[in-house]
């Protein structure tokens, strides 16, 4: 695999997914395996907002259960990586640098956003993390512009993570109890996810970013859009006006809960290739 690092969009789920990984767990298994080990990565989570951008460098991380009402095994699961505060003044002089804010707190503490993908991807918990917690009133335009700040760090050995979710109505997931996790699709969920793999494919950027009049159920996939911002942070970090992306994962929770996985950039179809070149366990 190049050195360079592809920016990545990974659909986290429930939290429950930490616990019953399904298809997307075998997936980040297999991404760790096929990808460079980052020297850093630099998380963007739904579950970590703020009303400006905030580098969150503490030296140590802990893992929050930032959930209620789940199984008592699910409190028990660690992820404490390590912080990454050095390359905290890297990361805010870019950012700067392009006239957008940021600050910097020595606060730490990674969400179940970051930690549950990442424990399957490199379970170790010995790469350090650094979040950057963002505005969710930003648009998917200011986002990515955000993301395009952070291309140089492709280069330097630091992975650009962006976790959300593909689709993310939980009033439809759970309303009137939830459903089998292994429940078929409905179709407006397979219209979008289908629509976004096409635009994605085609770098067709004016739409991905105007996706709420655009996409088809735009606005019923993501009654609110936090869970789909962090995708446009790393999609900018692929560099360029019109970075490729690539879907390099797509699978389903709950009928309507997309675990889609998404790669940006120039190294984006050289980590794609290896990963289509290993069979899925199982």
């Amino acid at each position: 695999m190049p050195d360079t690092l592809a920016p990545l969009f990974l659909s986290h789920g429930s939290p429950m997914t930490a616990l019953e990984p399904r298809e997307a767990g075998a997936f980040w298994q297999r991404l760790g395996a096929m990808m460079a080990r980052p020297r850093v990565i630099l998380a963007i989570s739904a579950h970590s907002l703020t009303r400006e951008p905030v580098l969150m460098a503490a030296a140590q991380h802990t893992t929050v259960h930032d959930f209620s009402g789940f199984p008592e095994p699910l409190y028990r699961l660690r992820y404490d990586a390590p912080g990454a505060p050095e390359l905290a003044p890297r990361v805010a002089g870019l950012v700067a640098a392009a006239g957008l804010p940021v600050h910097t707190t020595t606060d730490g503490g990674l969400d179940h956003g970051i930690w549950a993908p990442l424990r399957f991807v490199w379970p170790g918990a010995d790469i350090p993390v650094l979040p950057l917690a963002f505005p969710p009133d930003w648009t998917p335009a200011r986002l990515f512009a955000l993301g395009q700040t952070l291309a140089p760090l492709a280069d330097e050995g630091v992975l650009v993570y962006g976790s959300g979710s593909l689709t993310h109505n939980l009033r439809m997931v759970f309303s009137g109890g939830r459903p089998p996790i292994d429940a078929p699709e409905i179709a407006e969920s397979a219209a979008f996810r289908r629509w976004w793999a096409e635009r994605s494919a085609a770098a067709d950027w004016p739409a991905l970013l105007d996706y709420r009049r655009q996409a088809p159920h735009g606005v019923l996939m993501h009654p609110t859009d936090e869970h789909l911002l962090p995708f446009y942070v790393a999609a900018g970090a692929g560099g360029g006006q019109r970075p490729a992306a690539r879907r390099i994962h797509a699978s389903l929770t709950y009928g309507c809960l997309a675990m889609d996985a998404y790669a940006f950039g120039p190294a984006a179809a050289a980590l794609a290739q290896a990963l289509e070149a290993v069979p899925v366990a199982g």
